[in-house]
């Protein structure tokens, strides 16, 4: 593996992770756009700021993505999902506060969720 190759997955892994957790930002932002049935514009524009960040860093990535053939939506997604569900647990406050075996259950469904996106993704 050269060193460019190295720089593009260190790249990859970088965007990937901003992408996953602008767009946590963005989904923990929207859920407090409603507050007693009235439009909060301050978390609009916080959720509207992540989900931009979050998609520009995402069309980036799948741009070096096919550097390494990586065409798939499936694969392309995956690490994605990942770091937007771990940024949004954690972004959120609450996943700390779950019980032990709640928190295993989740990361057993997210790692099900990941297997079969990578097994079905071609």
């Amino acid at each position: 593996m050269s060193v460019n190759q190295i720089g593009i997955i260190v790249l990859l892994i970088v965007l990937t992770l901003i992408s996953g957790l602008a767009d946590a930002q963005g989904f923990v932002h929207a859920a407090n756009i409603w507050q007693s049935g009235k439009l909060v514009w301050p978390e609009v524009m916080k959720s509207a700021l992540g989900f931009g960040i979050g998609i520009v860093m995402y069309w980036i990535c799948i741009r070096f993505l096919q550097d390494f053939r990586i065409f798939s939506p499936e694969i392309q997604t995956l690490a994605w999902f990942t770091a937007t569900i771990i940024g949004v647990a954690l972004f959120s406050g609450k996943f700390l506060h779950w019980h032990t075996v709640d928190q295993i259950v989740g990361i057993v469904v997210l790692s099900g969720v990941a297997f079969l996106l990578f097994r079905t993704g071609g």
